[in-house]
């Protein structure tokens, strides 16, 4: 039996096991190998870091397992209906966004997501870097291919940072917030950030990739002195480290969730979901658009999630795109 196929399925009877112990004689029965074959299968987990207890006639019992980001583990636990259906991790990548966008030009499926421990060339919104270390946060990227016109495309991006805010809650408790259009604060500062990439024809989309950082247990030092904002991760919020696989299953079934529900009804309850978790509504703001700066009142939010401002001349605005700037005492 193919050895990461056989780690899955290992995986998955501890996690359904009730009093944590699996049999020796069950996981051969599953994998359909001799004992012998079994013992292989759980001293290649050991070697990976998971820490298995074998207790005579009780079987064996996984006591912890190592902060790697491995796609047996992660499929172990997940019960998505089509994100997440093909998972592939890697040490080291460039970046997510281009391997995913590369597997959607070679014709990988919809909801194919790919994971990096590191990134050597992350990148943000507007071709900024996107500083990431190994060891410590979440890089993900996800291939859909929604059958949606290419001007919608836009409304993924409120699709994921609902997904991120609801997983970050399930993690630690904390509600974050969203700083329109694609950051993720926690206590006012920048916790996560999202980049959508296309690839389309002029009235049909090819593939979207949805790309997520999310800073999960990264230290104060391993924060670089130049950023251009504010930024923090979970664990600096909270004093407690995040269990990366865990927080990956919770993050693909909200995005499960959500990208069914989109499809099937539009955009008006993910709409409503992230402007529950804005606080821009009311406030006067200045909006660089790298061309202009544009300013004016926040009052709501358009169904392509252009940010609507009304202006002092009284005009009403839709910006798509731009670096927002709350203006105090207005």
């Amino acid at each position: 039996m193919n050895s990461p196929h056989a780690r899955e399925i290992i995986l998955r009877l501890f996690q359904q096991a009730d009093d944590g112990f699996v049999s020796g004689a069950l996981i051969s029965r599953e994998l359909g190998v001799s004992r012998s074959a079994v013992w292989k299968q759980i001293e290649g987990l050991r070697h990976l870091g998971y820490s298995i207890q074998a207790v005579p006639s009780r079987g064996y019992r996984l006591v912890d397992s190592p902060d790697i980001l491995m796609a047996e583990e992660l499929h172990a636990g997940l019960d998505t209906e089509r994100i997440g259906r093909k998972i592939l991790c890697r040490e080291a990548v460039d970046s997510t966004n281009r391997w995913a966008y590369a597997l959607g030009e070679q014709g990988g499926e919809d909801g194919t997501v790919v994971i990096a421990d590191r990134q050597d060339a992350g990148k943000g919104r507007m071709s900024r870097s996107w500083e990431s270390p190994s060891g410590v946060n979440l890089y993900l990227s996800v291939l859909l291919r929604p059958s949606i016109l290419p001007w919608d495309a836009p409304q993924l991006t409120f699709l994921s940072a609902v997904a991120v805010c609801r997983a970050i809650a399930e993690t630690c408790g904390m509600m974050a917030r969203v700083k329109w259009p694609n950051d993720i604060l926690l206590n006012g500062r920048k916790v996560a950030g999202l980049l959508n990439e296309m690839s389309s024809e002029t009235d049909r989309i090819r593939f979207v990739v949805l790309g997520i950082g999310v800073n999960l247990n990264m230290s104060a030092e391993q924060f670089p002195a130049d950023l251009r904002y504010p930024a923090t991760s979970v664990l600096l919020e909270t004093g407690k480290a995040v269990p990366r696989a865990e927080f990956v299953r919770m993050l693909l079934r909200h995005l499960d969730q959500l990208y069914l529900t989109y499809l099937e009804h539009g955009s008006g309850s993910v709409m409503a979901a992230w402007a529950e978790l804005s606080d821009l509504v009311g406030r006067h703001v200045e909006v660089d658009c790298q061309s202009k700066i544009v300013a004016g009142r926040v009052v709501g939010f358009g169904e392509d999630g252009a940010l609507l401002l009304e202006c002092a001349d009284g005009r009403r605005e839709p910006i798509l795109a731009g670096d927002v700037r709350i203006v105090e005492g207005q």
